[in-house]
C-alpha cells in the first residue's frame, strides 16, 4: 500500500522538476563540452589580470559542498503563496551583501555513493536553478574535470555573470536539443531525490 502511495504522490511533482533537468552523453556531450571549453578559453584571455584559480572561482562554483552553499544562500522561488516572505531574517545585514545566482548546475551522473549529490535536484528546483546531468562511460565526474583544470568534479554550479560563457548555457539550456537524448530519470537515484 505504501508503495501505491508514494507513486501517485510523485506523478504531480516530476513534470514540472524534469522540465529543469537535461541529460547529456555520447556525442552530445562532447560536443556541448568543446564548445564550453572553447568559451572558457575565450573568457580566460580577455582577463589576463587574475591568476586562473581566482579567475574559476569567480566564473563557477566547483564541488557539491560549494554548489550546496551557494543554492542555499540564493532566495527560494516562492510557488506556494509567499511563505519566505513571512519570516524575518536572521541577519538584516544580509541584505546588503551581494547575492551570487547560478545560471545551471552540471552534475555528474557517476557520483559514488550517490547520496552525494541526491539533495541538488530539489534544492536547484526550489530556486529555479536547472540541472544538466553529465554521463560518460569514462565518468561524468572527469569531464567536468576538465572544464575546471582539476582531476574530477562532481558538480559544478555556473555563475551568472553575463559573460560569453553564460550566453553558450543559456543556449544549451533553450536549444532544440536540450529535450533529446538521455530521460533523467534512468539515472539511477535522480528521481528519487526529487520526491523526498
Amino acid at each position: 500500500m505504501g508503495r501505491n502511495r508514494n507513486k501517485t504522490s510523485r506523478t504531480p511533482i516530476e513534470p514540472s522538476v524534469s522540465q529543469q533537468q537535461s541529460c547529456y552523453e555520447g556525442e552530445r556531450l562532447l560536443t556541448m563540452l568543446k564548445s564550453l571549453q572553447r568559451e572558457i578559453e575565450l573568457a580566460k584571455l580577455s582577463n589576463r589580470v587574475l591568476p586562473e584559480k581566482i579567475w574559476f572561482k569567480q566564473q563557477f562554483s566547483i564541488g557539491v559542498n560549494e554548489v550546496t552553499r551557494v543554492l542555499e544562500r540564493m532566495t527560494p522561488c516562492s510557488e506556494m503563496g509567499g511563505e519566505s516572505a513571512q519570516q524575518p531574517l536572521a541577519n538584516p545585514s544580509e541584505l546588503q551583501l551581494p547575492s551570487v545566482r547560478l545560471q545551471a548546475v552540471f552534475v555528474a551522473s557517476d557520483s559514488n555513493p550517490r547520496w552525494l549529490t541526491k539533495h541538488l535536484p530539489s534544492l536547484a528546483s526550489s530556486r529555479k536553478v536547472p540541472l544538466i546531468f553529465v554521463k560518460d562511460k569514462k565518468g561524468g565526474s572527469l569531464r567536468l574535470g576538465e572544464l575546471v583544470k582539476l582531476k574530477t568534479a562532481i558538480a559544478i554550479g555556473i555563475k551568472a555573470r553575463e559573460n560569453g560563457i553564460n550566453q553558450l548555457v543559456e543556449e544549451i539550456l533553450h536549444g532544440k536539443e536540450v529535450n533529446l537524448g538521455t530521460d533523467c530519470q534512468e539515472l539511477g537515484g535522480v528521481s528519487d531525490a526529487i520526491v523526498e
